[in-house]
């Protein structure tokens, strides 16, 4: 079982702050924005304690935060509605603006995290960074997921346990989206089976490692070995990249049930029998991995399909980005720009097939919807590609 803090009989918003009055980035963790994912408060009760005994050299502000407090008193991934599930901009603005929450618990919870993010946005005085903690219903190696930029690619191969591209793309209104909009570095990682100790150990080692990789701590005063060994040996050889080829979205009342037995990272055959409902049975189409295999109460993704991607790829794509890539990709039999969206290409149906269809992935067109003759991809975080860790101006004393 996780830890907990005697000395807090009621978990608060804030878990804890750091800062030792030197200029440096901000770094916001959330854990527990699922009320039955507690790993992640455990985890950072152990490094706001570990800071707090000082000798780090410290630099920036650390920011600890609990996500869905009311969830986490009962236990629940949540009450009303999935807080992680509605950080789209038009739902921001409703809470802001005020809205009659009603009955739903969640909303006076986001109101109070986008708050919080705010303050802390404007309060910056370096680069930024935010990371939010999860564990999963089935045992399996961690991960870390992002919007796909290259600063956030950076951030995620450093830590040594496997990336997955394309998860924010599968589930709509994630917290990351928040920061992601904003041009802000951000991941999520997923520690590993909840209420174990070894989920708390894999969150704990990322903190470490992502403080010292955003320039929080410097490298000569904390030794990450200890901290890279616990997570090569939770990852357990598993490929290091790896893209979402397919998700299992779940439907109020259709009775979805995962088959017994499956855990993260599981290799299996296509035609391998996966989950049924009340209408089908599912069977995984080609060899691919199982993530994230629904076995709790709530949830809207049964599982999700991944296949491996080798850094040839990740290289290519970072090429493209850097050198502009719509308009080169614009030149190329097929493709055309869209007349009035700079960031969205018009791709023919016999070029967005198989492989092609991957690489625009890699490539960071994540949104795409059929028109006429084929395909529309846009870059989805085009905008602000390499501006997320630039410093900002001096914040002054505190």
């Amino acid at each position: 079982m996780i830890e907990t803090d005697p000395e807090t009989p009621r978990l608060s918003r804030v878990l804890g702050r750091h800062d030792e009055g030197r200029e440096g980035p901000t770094v916001l963790f959330l854990g527990g924005i699922h009320g039955n994912e507690p790993a992640g408060l455990a985890a950072l009760t152990r490094v706001l304690r570990r800071l707090g005994r000082g000798g780090l050299e410290y630099h920036g502000r650390f920011h600890a935060l609990a996500g869905n407090l009311a969830a986490l008193e009962r236990g629940q991934r949540f009450l009303d509605r999935d807080l992680n599930r509605a950080w789209e901009p038009h739902r921001i603005r409703d809470i802001l603006d005020g809205g009659d929450p009603g009955d739903r618990s969640e909303d006076g919870e986001q109101g109070e995290l986008i708050r919080i993010f705010q303050q802390a946005l404007q309060e910056r005085g370096g680069s930024f960074l935010f990371v939010d903690l999860h564990t999963s219903s089935a045992m399996g190696a961690p991960f870390t997921c992002l919007g796909d930029t290259l600063d956030n690619r950076r951030l995620a191969l450093s830590v040594p346990i496997p990336m997955i591209l394309g998860l924010e793309e599968c589930i709509d209104g994630a917290v990351l989206e928040f920061f992601n909009e904003r041009g802000i570095a951000g991941l999520a990682i997923e520690g590993g089976k909840h209420d174990t100790t070894e989920a708390v150990d894999n969150l704990e080692a990322a903190i470490w490692i992502l403080l010292v990789e955003a320039g929080a701590i410097p490298r000569d005063r904390c030794d990450l070995e200890p901290f890279r060994e616990t997570l090569r040996r939770a990852a357990g050889g598993l490929p290091p990249i790896l893209q979402i080829r397919e998700r299992r979205a779940l439907l109020a009342g259709d009775g979805f049930v995962m088959e017994p037995g499956f855990e993260s990272f599981q290799l299996v055959a296509g035609g391998t029998r996966l989950g049924r409902d009340h209408e089908q049975v599912y069977f995984a189409p080609h060899e691919a991995y199982v993530l994230l295999p629904l076995y709790q109460g709530l949830g809207e993704d049964g599982y999700f399909l991944a296949t491996s991607v080798h850094r040839f790829w990740l290289r290519i794509s970072s090429w493209f980005r850097v050198l502009g890539n719509t308009r080169l990709l614009a030149l190329l039999p097929g493709l055309r720009l869209h007349p009035h969206q700079k960031s969205t290409l018009i791709v023919r149906s016999w070029v967005a097939q198989g492989l092609t269809l991957r690489l625009f992935h890699l490539l960071g067109y994540r949104r795409q919807r059929k028109v006429d003759g084929g395909m529309q991809f846009t870059r989805r975080w085009a905008r602000r590609e390499n501006d997320s860790l630039r410093p900002r101006s001096s914040r002054g004393s505190s």
